[in-house]
């Protein structure tokens, strides 16, 4: 293959990186609400959805209801409220169908690089793709705003740690987020690592159904806390009924919202009872013959990880029907013959699963300079969560760890819009959040969880206060997000004539 470039590029006023959910729902409020303003999605893989495209593995579906994790503009019309990962794609591409969004999305392009000029008050991309005939072809673009939305891991590549032995295992070793296509595992012994949501969903659709499993075991290092929740909402099909699908879905989100941040407050604020909570679910759906306490009783409080679902007990059912077990011990090797454990037992297994988790990364791994200075992302503090300090016109769609990830994008996509609605009734063309000096940061996950360990050297940070503190909480968001779109922390810039004109003027607002 040959590379080529040009010399020419194109210029739009808001670029988008990444037509997942966030991507898809960012371009469709943008060219509702920003009609005079020229936009293009830019995607890096030949389809898109993101992550609800990308992940193939048994059983892959949403932890969150689809009334609180679909788009508050496109009602969820299936009745699973906990749904496949291919009915959400199929909502994903109605969306885009359905939103005319489809002539603005350019798969297969890669952004290499992000340059910006205050010279120009632009940012510079520089892209890959294809021609026609398959040959790499490098495409420059350039933009007034991007908005990155990339989610926050690799894309390329899951964590997955080194197992001692790993070479002398003679079956399959496979990371979920590497899943074979045609993998036949229908009457063998599958050996899942990982207690996270991954492995909670893998551990059912693996045991269960045509082609099911011999006999499936989720070997944990440490007990998740997994609860079941109904896969179809009652309430939800009873108010679509009553008051009509638009309204329906209203009333089921708001519902679904207030439902879920009373439900992580309490637990929160009420560990211990939250925790007893939890057990007595659990020793109902596995009886009180099974040892919940060695396997389901994590030493950490809830919501310290983000809770697991099992959609209707399927994985508390596919464990009491002896389909599938769990194990809690520490990895000492691989065997050849599967997994072999600190305390001396050995595991069989044709298949190995790594479901070990993610490895997070922001805009691709993509470097980002400001005026020729390369700008490390970890050294940056957000601004209400989607702006980073010292980085102009720039914003970044990542979600709620706690809860729906699509109701935080929504909001901050309503932030943008307002923000750049006021910068041009202001006459500003730039403009870029100032941390206070000396300020007190901590990282912008607050959570336990290994991924988000891992991650803290490659995330943004967060500061003390408003508007410097990351909100997990989206009734905190809906008032901070929607008031006043302006602050002593922005600094506005206004060139005096045409977008690449030199002079500036600058404006605390």
């Amino acid at each position: 293959m040959t590379s080529g470039a040009s010399d020419e590029f194109e210029e739009f006023d808001i670029v988008v990186i990444g037509a997942g959910i966030s991507g898809i729902g960012a371009a469709t409020y943008f060219r509702r609400e920003l009609p005079g303003k020229s936009l293009i999605v830019l995607e890096r893989r030949d389809n898109i959805g993101g992550t609800w495209d990308l992940f193939r593995y048994p059983g892959i579906r949403s932890d969150s209801d689809l009334h609180t994790f679909g788009y508050e503009f496109k009602p969820w019309r299936h009745e699973n409220a906990i749904a496949d990962a291919p009915l959400i794609l199929d909502y994903l591409r109605e969306t885009v169908d359905e939103n005319a969004v489809a002539g603005l999305i350019r798969t297969g392009h890669r952004v290499l690089r992000s340059e910006w000029s205050s010279a120009e008050s632009t940012w510079t991309l520089t892209a890959t793709t294809q021609d026609p005939y398959g040959a790499a072809v490098t495409k420059t673009i350039k933009a007034g705003w991007v908005f990155a939305a990339t989610g926050y891991y690799n894309y390329d590549e899951g964590y997955s740690p080194s197992f001692p032995g790993s070479e002398d295992f003679e079956g399959v070793l496979v990371h979920p987020q590497h899943w074979p296509e045609n993998l036949d595992y229908s009457g063998k012994k599958v050996v899942i690592i990982g207690s996270g949501a991954t492995a909670v969903t893998m551990v059912p659709a693996m045991a269960k159904g045509p082609g099911a499993a011999g006999h499936v075991t989720m070997l944990q290092r440490t007990p998740t806390y997994i609860m079941p929740l109904p896969r179809v909402d009652r309430v939800a099909l009873a108010l679509t009924k009553l008051l009509g699908e638009r309204r329906g879905y209203a009333a089921t989100r708001i519902k679904n919202i207030w439902t879920e941040h009373f439900v992580v407050e309490g637990l929160r604020r009420f560990p211990r009872a939250g925790r007893a909570m939890v057990r007595r679910e659990n020793i109902k759906r596995l009886g009180k013959g099974f040892d919940v306490d060695k396997h389901f009783n994590p030493p950490y409080a809830p919501w310290d990880q983000r809770l697991c679902a099992a959609p209707d007990g399927d994985f508390f059912d596919a464990i009491k029907s002896g389909d599938a077990s769990v194990v809690t011990g520490s990895v000492a090797r691989f065997s050849k013959r599967g997994v072999v454990l600190e305390s001396g037992e050995e595991l069989a297994a044709d298949i190995i699963v790594t479901a070990t988790g993610l490895n997070l990364q922001l805009f691709g791994g993509m470097p980002i300079e400001v005026d020729g200075r390369r700008v490390d992302v970890a050294d940056t503090i957000a601004y209400r969560g989607t702006l980073l300090s010292g980085i102009p016109n720039w914003a970044m769609a990542i979600g709620y760890t706690t809860s729906s990830w699509t109701l935080k994008v929504s909001l901050l996509c309503r932030y943008f819009i307002d923000l750049v609605k006021h910068m041009d009734a202001h006459g500003y063309d730039t403009v870029v959040p100032v941390a206070v000096p000396g300020m007190t940061t901590r990282p912008i996950m607050d959570l336990q969880s290994g991924y988000a360990k891992r991650g803290e050297d490659v995330l943004p940070r967060q500061g003390p206060v408003k508007p410097w503190r990351t909100m997990m909480s989206y009734p905190e968001d809906a008032k901070a997000l929607r008031g006043p779109v302006t602050d002593g922390n922005l600094e506005f810039g206004v060139r005096s004539a045409g977008r690449r004109a030199a002079g500036q003027q600058v404006a605390h607002v």
